[in-house]
């Protein structure tokens, strides 16, 4: 299994994430937790009747597509995949440069892609952008090695590397012939003094669990987004 970084590292190399490592960025989320937090489940039911709504905008995850994964599902139409390579990311963390200090960059430059690049037993794979559909925020896809570890044990381990964490609710569904997994709940940055909503689910596969994250800006654009994740949740199939 694939094992994160630490969490506070994670965290503070957000910024470097949103502001271009992974194309994302950051702001200011609700001023008022409290009314986040008791909105929350709310807001989630109102996504699964909207979700009819959103359009497809086409298939990703089989082979040839631009993410390949141990899964396939449609993203929202505008939404645009691309898949991460963790490979080429750990080479360039592994590189010398012009030899001008290169061990301690090296050491830093690792530090900075293990802690965007992994989180819990799974490494990022794929991230679709809502930009061009008028959002901030990401769907991001993430793999782990196979193995006998179940669904709820991988989100649950994924959860706990992000600091932050509280108000978790965890429920079952199924798609596609695949029992999965989800997960709602807060996340609060310390260092912006800020709550929002994020949601995920977990599946697993003879490949490999596969988490799919929903972040966002903040909450408000959380919720507008909740729709593409539905219609992911939805579509989900075994590739």
């Amino acid at each position: 299994m694939l094992v994160g970084a630490g969490q506070g590292r994670r965290r503070l190399a957000q910024g470097a994430l949103l502001a271009g490592v992974l194309t994302g960025c950051s702001g200011a989320a609700e001023d008022d937790a409290t009314k986040t937090s008791a909105s929350a489940s709310a807001s989630a039911d109102a996504a699964g009747d909207s979700d009819t709504a959103v359009k497809s905008g086409g298939t990703i995850g089989a082979a040839g597509s631009a993410c390949e994964l141990p899964v396939t599902f449609d993203i929202a139409e505008d939404w645009e995949a691309e898949a991460i390579d963790t490979g080429a990311a750990e080479e360039k963390g592994a590189g010398g440069g012009d030899g001008s200090g290169g061990s301690e960059n090296d050491e830093v430059a690792q530090e900075i892609a293990d802690a965007l690049l992994y989180q819990g037993p799974v490494a990022a794979a794929c991230e679709v952008d809502a930009k061009p559909a008028g959002n901030i925020g990401f769907l991001r896809v993430w793999t782990g090695k196979p193995g006998d570890v179940d669904a709820r044990t991988v989100l649950e381990a994924f959860v706990a590397a992000e600091n932050g964490v509280s108000k978790e609710k965890y429920s079952t569904f199924k798609a596609g012939g695949l029992a999965g997994v989800e997960v709602k709940y807060l996340y609060t940055s310390k260092l912006l003094e800020e709550t929002k909503e994020e949601s995920a689910i977990a599946v697993t596969t003879e490949k490999g669990p596969v988490v799919i994250h929903l972040g966002g800006l903040d909450t408000d654009e959380h919720r507008a987004m909740l729709p593409a994740y539905e219609l992911a949740k939805r579509t989900l199939r075994t590739a």
